[in-house]
């Protein structure tokens, strides 16, 4: 019997096709959102749990890690439930990443108002329901036949946009090949100037690359931050060990939220 993947949203999601492309021969199962996600993933009702970065709050709450990765390419097409003019379309419905990134088609739609939905998937379904001729959305291919729509325009994105998603499970992964190793982790830096700097100086010192680092508000506390952030390498490499037992010294807490295969962007 094949794994289950939950992943947030319909079918028809860029989420759906990432959970699909991380796990080929898994029943892919979608659930309401990325809380319903980890909860799966949490009580083990779902093997792994296919979902963007957005994840990583969740990841803070609760005891659960990064252990794949992907970067799929997005491409966007109109959609409606039958063929009708452009200059005759009265609303887009999409999910709001989706319509920023297709700005350049919205301006060429001066009669059409804007209505922002939970995912592109859930776009297509509520203009198929719809039936509106005038109402469509902006989804992914795949949503099109699903839902019975038919394609209006492709490639209707400004520029080919790609987006990270992650799979997360209730245990961490150390058998990642080292050369091509990513560890995710995040840190409460102490109250005093300069914290941050101190924190991040030991992975500059040991000439580790860190690919990202964002910050995060604390919940209940206002203006106070955590910070989220990936490292090329494995934590049992001794220059990665080193830095993060440098980074512990520095911060009022360090967590190890992941480690994983990175990839290169693919088209």
């Amino acid at each position: 019997m094949s794994a289950s993947v939950a992943y947030p949203g319909p079918a028809g999601t860029h989420t759906a096709a990432a959970a699909a492309a991380l796990f080929p021969s898994a029943h892919l199962l979608p659930l309401g959102g990325f809380r319903a996600v980890a909860d799966a993933v949490t009580e083990a009702t779902a093997a792994h749990a296919g979902a963007v970065s957005e994840t990583h709050d969740l990841l803070y709450e609760r005891d659960l890690s990064i252990v794949a990765e992907a970067v799929l390419p997005i491409h966007h097409c109109l959609a409606g439930p039958a063929h009708v003019r452009l200059d005759a379309i009265r609303v887009v419905r999409s999910h709001p990443s989706a319509l920023d990134q297709c700005r350049n088609l919205l301006a060429q739609l001066p009669n059409a108002s804007v209505v922002a939905a939970a995912t592109t998937a859930d776009a297509a379904q509520q203009v198929a329901a719809d039936g509106d001729p005038a109402v469509v959305a902006i989804v992914r291919e795949e949503a099109v036949a699903l839902y019975g729509l038919v394609v209006l325009a492709e490639n209707v994105g400004d520029s080919l946009a790609f987006t990270r998603f992650v799979s997360i499970a209730p245990y961490t992964r150390i058998d990642v090949p080292r050369a091509a190793a990513h560890t995710a982790f995040t840190f409460l830096t102490k109250h005093r100037p300069g914290a941050l700097h101190a924190a991040i100086a030991p992975f500059a010192h040991a000439e580790l690359d860190l690919l990202r680092l964002v910050s995060r508000p604390l919940p209940a506390t206002p203006w106070k931050y955590r910070f989220d952030a990936v490292v090329a390498g494995h934590p049992l490499d001794p220059s990665v060990r080193l830095a993060f037992s440098q980074l512990a010294e520095a911060t009022r807490e360090v967590r190890v939220v992941g480690v994983y295969e990175g990839h290169e962007v693919t088209a």
